[in-house]
């Protein structure tokens, strides 16, 4: 197995990437919320992207995001870097960069660490493998060794799950038409029983693509994307999307059914909209079995700044994270306002991936915030990676 050189030098390439030429200024950590996994300056060009996390066999957390921007290579061969923390959150240290790796997901699945993404912006699907939590990845270098799909595809670090003896995770077909954002995004879910070998291209199988369709919500739709594979309440799989609708601040989420073998995935117009706080931004649905309940961490627009912004794209909002549950997936409870500022320009918690651990759930943040080196450039172009807790979160009303 050929592993990719990934990591020398640490510390100099930290601080040089870090923080360049500007060694006379350190940034003021002291009111970030969370802890701060890493920070990137907003005056590189490179901004935070992508956060993902997964718990180890041993206990240690690790995450992992990319960098986005003018000045990255997302567009050729975007950067990852992976984190450690072994002491359930308190402190993280950088063990590897990936020259290649794009809008990835971590996870754990059979005793190994999988990273799924992209190479790039619309790069073709990538799944990569670690046996030594996350130091050394294997290359993808063909249909054998984790190329999975070439050509232009899209995604987030969204769950993978397992249900019915396979492992389900949802992606985009990026080639349109039209070849614009949003609108170019087809979803489609891919598979495979869980005890073949991921890294195999053949083993894995996919849905058909379902369209872009103009005339859905009466015309005001402009896109799906960053979808869950998610088993519902009577054990079909759905692929539920996040909805770019920039006529209201009515948020809602798309469902696409996915048949049992996992090869068809439907839409239906009338019934496949639902009112969902949050859907106009990626967010990601988990199954507790023990409330018996589905949870989500979302950007939530509260009543008062809905008021605050009328006209505004939903999309935009992004100054509230808070946690939602349902018994269906349809009907949904807000339990806690969990991160909030309240300026919506320049601060923004955004694309949290989450998990259960324990009594609690355990997230990391993309964090537009102030640094005193000139804050986050805007609310979306994100300047660190911070890592919360919701202790006890089952006992929330």
């Amino acid at each position: 197995m050929r592993l990719v050189n990934l990591f020398a030098g640490l510390s100099l390439i930290g601080l040089l990437t870090t923080y360049g030429t500007t060694r006379a200024q350190k940034p003021d950590l002291s009111k970030v919320p969370g802890t701060v996994v890493t920070h990137v300056p907003a005056s590189g060009g490179q901004y935070i992207g992508s956060p993902s996390i997964a718990v180890l066999p041993n206990g240690d957390y690790v995450a992992s995001h990319d960098l986005f921007g003018p000045k990255s290579t997302e567009h050729t061969s975007a950067i990852s870097r992976i984190y450690k923390s072994g002491n359930k959150g308190k402190t993280w240290q950088q063990i590897s960069e990936i020259d290649g790796q794009f809008w990835s997901k971590l996870f754990v699945h059979q005793n190994a660490l999988y990273l799924f993404g992209t190479n790039k912006h619309h790069g073709n699907t990538i799944i990569r493998k670690s046996t030594d939590n996350g130091v050394s990845w294997t290359d993808p270098v063909n249909e054998e060794t984790g190329l999975l799909k070439a050509g232009e595809f899209h995604c987030a670090p969204m769950p993978v799950i397992t249900h019915s003896g396979r492992l389900w995770r949802a992606m985009e077909d990026a080639a349109g038409p039209p070849r614009q954002w949003g609108k170019r995004y087809s979803p489609f879910m891919m598979s495979i029983p869980v005890d073949a070998d991921p890294m195999i291209a053949a083993n894995w199988i996919s849905s058909n693509i379902v369209r872009y369709d103009s005339t859905l919500l009466e015309g005001s739709f402009t896109g799906w994307l960053e979808g869950n594979a998610v088993a519902g309440p009577d054990g079909r799989i759905w692929d539920i999307l996040r909805v770019d609708d920039r006529t209201t601040l009515e948020e809602k989420a798309a469902f696409i059914r996915v048949s049992d073998d996992g090869k068809t995935a439907t839409f239906d117009r009338n019934t496949g909209f639902v009112p969902f706080s949050g859907g106009s931004k990626k967010f990601s649905i988990r199954y507790d079995p023990e409330s018996k309940k589905y949870w989500t961490l979302v950007n939530h627009i509260p009543e008062d700044v809905k008021a605050a912004n009328p006209g505004k794209s939903p999309s935009g909002i992004r100054n509230t994270q808070a946690l939602f549950s349902s018994g269906d997936l349809k009907n949904w409870k807000l339990h806690k306002i969990l991160l909030r500022h309240p300026d919506p320009i320049y601060h923004g918690f955004q694309y949290v991936d989450w998990l259960f651990e324990g009594k609690d759930i355990i997230f990391l943040s993309r964090t537009a915030y102030d640094d005193g080196l000139g804050g986050a450039r805007n609310n979306h172009d994100a300047n660190f990676l911070t890592f919360h807790r919701i202790r006890n979160f089952r006992k929330l009303k």
